[in-house]
């Protein structure tokens, strides 16, 4: 009994001794890591969910910081790099796209599905409003309410 709550304990402290690494360096040099990680951090990882590529630890993260490296080494300015991903993939890599016509809905989606979602709910309820009417009682309908409650306040005198 006593070895299967030890097994059982060593078991539960397990998960605390597993740790996420931190990123590596892509190269020996600091100051190119930093780079590497600036121009990623401006890029959409387009394989992960709402990721750049300077968070992302996918393959195709990988590979984009190594390629990104090379494009640097090469002596590429970081705004020369950041274009020719566009230039490569489309606005979309970008985290913050440029504001143009390929774009606005990028930037006026949410608000016009907000829009949308308020319109829908306005209608339903104004026409949920339409359906409901209140009808009068029929006469027999209210001769028995009346009853009971000629009877109810006959209870409560005696109570």
């Amino acid at each position: 009994m006593i070895r299967r709550i030890l097994w059982l304990t060593a078991l539960l402290w397990l998960p605390f001794g597993v740790q996420a690494k931190e990123a590596e360096y892509v190269s020996g040099n600091p100051e190119m890591h930093d780079r590497v990680m600036d121009v990623s951090g401006e890029l959409r990882c387009l394989v992960c969910q709402g990721q750049s590529l300077a968070d992302s630890h996918s393959e195709f993260a990988v590979d984009m910081r190594e390629y990104i490296q090379e494009m640097i080494e090469k002596g590429m300015t970081n705004r020369e790099v950041v274009d020719f991903m566009v230039e490569r993939y489309g606005d979309y890599v970008r985290y913050r796209p440029p504001f143009k016509s390929t774009t606005v809905l990028l930037w006026f989606g949410p608000l016009l599905l907000l829009g949308i979602g308020v319109a829908v709910l306005y209608f339903n309820i104004l026409r949920r409003k339409k359906v409901i009417t209140e009808t009068p009682l029929s006469k027999e309908e209210q001769r028995r309410a009346e009853a009971l409650l000629k009877k109810d306040e006959s209870g409560d005198s005696q109570a």
